[in-house]
């Protein structure tokens, strides 16, 4: 367990998670969003902390994170059992809609990174209906291919001329939380990483039900969406999360 100022985490299969509430997780990023801060946000789950175990660059990288939230819920759940009975999961797609509807209110603009132009322009279409008075300062869909200096230098600028205070970003995991850790110190905003939350609120994923959300199961939804692209790395990773987390706590409560 690590204390720094008013941060505390406590790690899970090496990588360090923030024991959290929503007002502190999201109060956190108010503050450095109004400061226009060079921060970024990692949202965990089992894919990204197994991933950790088998990616020394990725593991820096979460570890170099400003935050690092127990998306998934056996992530919450191991918090849990270290002492924190209170901790909730902090996932991308609620963290998300929360933030943006303070954002409203408080009259700061947002930045979108990612995802297709398609899944991009939907979500703008959801985001002004629910928010009317939410400012979306821009939305990016970069091509697939890796940018060119000259070309991320542009999009550096973009952003920051922007306004924006915070940055969400849909590149999938790990891709996204490299680009954020390679881009802190340069954007001039809070980069957040949420994964499929684009697709969430665009409509062009469904998202399982609260119930199966509480109980774990929300893989199972997307493993039953997308079968033919994700039944490896949920087969992989999660038998390799089981494995992991008894190694540790058996060795640790010995």
């Amino acid at each position: 367990m690590n204390q720094k100022a008013e941060r505390l985490t406590t790690t899970v299969l090496h990588t360090p998670i923030d024991v959290l509430t929503w007002v502190t997780a999201i109060g956190r990023i108010q503050h450095w969003a109004a400061l226009r801060e060079s921060r970024y946000v990692c949202i965990c789950n089992v894919h990204s902390v197994v991933t950790a175990t088998q990616d020394t660059f990725f593991q820096k990288v979460l570890y170099a994170a400003d935050m690092a939230t127990a998306d998934g819920a056996p992530i919450a759940w191991m918090l849990r059992h270290r002492g924190f009975l209170q901790q909730q999961r902090i996932n991308g797609p609620d963290l998300m809609w929360r933030y943006c509807e303070e954002a409203a209110r408080r009259g700061e603009s947002i930045y979108l990174y990612g995802s297709s132009p398609e899944t991009l322009n939907a979500l703008q279409d959801r985001l002004i209906k629910t928010f009317p008075r939410l400012k979306i300062a821009g939305a990016v869909s970069p091509p697939f291919r890796p940018l060119t200096d000259e070309e991320d230098q542009a999009e550096v600028a973009r952003i920051n001329n922007s306004g924006a205070g915070t940055v969400w970003v849909s590149l999938g995991c790990p891709k996204q939380e490299k680009w954020m850790a390679s881009h802190k110190g340069r954007v001039n905003a809070v980069m957040i990483g949420v994964g499929a939350a684009f697709d969430y609120h665009a409509g062009t994923i469904t998202r399982a039900p609260l119930w199966m959300q509480k109980a774990g199961l929300e893989w199972l939804v997307r493993l039953i969406h997308e079968p033919r692209r994700l039944w490896k790395r949920y087969l992989i990773t999660n038998t390799l999360f089981i494995w992991f987390t008894l190694h540790q706590l058996f060795f640790k409560e010995r």
